[in-house]
């Protein structure tokens, strides 16, 4: 179980599935904008969305507001290193683009099978 914050007008890391384990996420503040396998679905607080194994999902904050999410996995094998890593991916080009290759080698030394780029 793990909490995000997610910035205003921020788009997070590349869309991505996990065959592992499935995942709820609960909305806990601002909204957050999911794709999961192609279907749009804004999530507020008090809102839940429940991703299935398998399922290619990503997510950003399209909203002028910070929000915040739980996600819980089943059974949970991700850790908080996952969350750490990207961060500091993220944090290591401000105001540029993310190093994608960075990303992808921390999503998948941490179960997630990042999807191909949207063409």
């Amino acid at each position: 179980m793990f909490e995000c914050f997610v910035p205003a007008d921020s788009m997070m890391p590349v869309a991505h599935s996990h065959d592992a384990f499935e995942e709820t996420i609960y909305g806990l503040e601002g909204v957050t904008n999911w794709r999961v396998e192609g279907r749009s679905v804004d999530l507020a607080a008090g809102e839940a969305v429940c991703i299935r194994r398998g399922a290619v999902h990503g997510f950003e904050n399209q909203g002028s507001e910070d929000a915040k999410f739980l996600a819980v996995a089943s059974p949970g094998l991700m850790t908080p290193d996952y969350f750490r890593e990207i961060h500091d991916v993220l944090a290591a080009s401000p105001g540029a683009p993310p190093d994608r290759a960075r990303i992808i080698e921390v999503m998948r030394r941490h179960g997630l099978t990042p999807a191909p780029p949207a063409g």
